[in-house]
């Protein structure tokens, strides 16, 4: 019995050790069990949300990492950027809760409707005195994409040509008075061509009007500097290719051009029949080109197949005051048979006739079709660099053609 007393006592002091060993390393210094608990994280998300002619609605996120058990709450406030509250967009600041177990919960807010292109605007929506919780991002910021806009105004000013001509009739016009590209005139072309258009260009065409859109009478052809599909610039380029060709008469087309190194605006015309015998057999009438590094300076060219191979002659004009971004010019090509002629503001500055090309043949006898387009970058204007500005904007006013 005694031995079995001894054990029963030693068992017990044993017991007791182990457990006030167990309860000393879990005391804080209060003798209480030490406990912690790690409050989750709250985070305000970035939106962005693209103007409309109408009002937009859009949502921040207020999120946390985990859940809790009790009720969180954070207070919010709109600091205005480059957008104002009541101008550009409608919200209340205040308080937010996330309820208990629950994870995140929105802010709604109102982008008011505008038409008109402009710069990209934000404000930002700020957190602070955070409750049963910590802060890990207390500032969402609200980009408003206002650069899409389909209505965009420029000055008027610049030389007008002459509604008629004597002995000439109007055969076609576009005077670019509707609220979008009349397709029965006018072909997209999409891409980058084949090698840049044959050029090394940097930009890819699309029909998108962010980069091709009418506004006030004109048509706009923005470049903008964007990767899309692997190129770091997006632009337009249109054609009335089986649709409005023609040959001989006299071509009025107003504009105001755009500018910057690696930035190329072109007027300009193919043969008809290109797809039968290709480049340059068809013959190319460049009314208009104008290198962006130089931006008072302009270029009238013809191209076509010599016989040696490929064969160029043109001329530059200079404007004697200003450049050709500062207001609208008319560059007009009168074409007859067996001679072209190029005129600025009707003023002419080159002739080429048909006894220039030698043994060659003379393909500017036959139909032509025309093209706009601004291209970036490519073997004549170089690539864009750090003080070309975008986005770049060619305004079209009108093309006339008389015969």
């Amino acid at each position: 019995m005694t031995q079995k007393y001894n054990s029963l006592k030693l068992f017990s002091l044993t017991i007791s050790v182990a457990l006030f060993i167990f309860l000393s390393c879990g005391d804080n210094d209060n003798g209480m069990p030490d406990v912690t608990i790690t409050l989750p994280e709250i985070s305000i998300s970035d939106i962005t949300i693209e103007r409309t002619a109408g009002d937009e609605f859009g949502s921040f996120y207020v999120t946390l990492n985990k859940t809790h058990t009790e009720d969180v709450s954070v207070l919010y406030e709109f600091v205005d950027g480059t957008a104002q509250i009541g101008k550009d967009y409608l919200a209340d600041s205040g308080t937010i809760i996330i309820p208990a177990n629950s994870l995140s919960k929105s802010i709604e807010i109102k982008i008011f409707g505008n038409k008109v292109r402009e710069e990209n605007r934000q404000f930002t929506i700020v957190l602070k005195n955070p409750s049963k919780c910590t802060m890990k991002k207390s500032t969402g910021v609200c980009t408003i994409i206002a650069e899409n806009g389909t209505e965009l105004s420029t000055s008027n000013m610049g030389y007008l040509s002459a509604s008629t001509y004597p002995d000439k009739q109007l055969i076609w016009s576009d005077e670019f008075d509707g609220n979008t590209l009349n397709e029965n005139f006018w072909n997209y072309e999409i891409g980058n061509g084949v090698g840049g258009w044959g050029n090394n260009e940097l930009e890819y065409y699309t029909n998108n009007t962010k980069n091709i859109f009418i506004s006030n009478g004109n048509l706009i052809i923005e470049a903008r500097k964007e990767q899309i599909l692997g190129y770091p610039y997006s632009s337009a380029r249109i054609t009335t290719k089986n649709k409005k060709e023609f040959t001989f008469g006299r071509i009025d087309i107003r504009a105001k051009l755009p500018k910057g190194k690696g930035v190329w605006p072109a007027l300009w015309m193919l043969g008809a029949n290109i797809n039968s015998v290709g480049w340059p057999t068809c013959g190319e009438i460049d009314i208009m080109e104008l290198i962006g590094s130089s931006p008072s300076e302009i270029h009238g060219t013809l191209h076509w197949k010599g016989i040696d191979g490929h064969k160029s002659k043109g001329q530059n004009y200079f404007l004697q005051l200003g450049d050709f971004s500062q207001e609208f010019h008319v560059f007009s090509l009168e074409w007859k048979a067996d001679t072209l002629t190029w005129m600025i503001d009707g003023k002419s500055y080159l002739t080429i006739s048909k006894s220039d090309f030698g043994a060659a043949v003379y393909p500017f006898n036959a139909d032509q079709f025309v093209i706009f387009n601004v291209a970036v970058g490519g073997n004549w204007p170089g690539s864009p660099d750090e003080n070309t500005t975008f986005p770049q904007r060619m305004f079209v006013d009108y093309i006339r053609i008389f015969q």
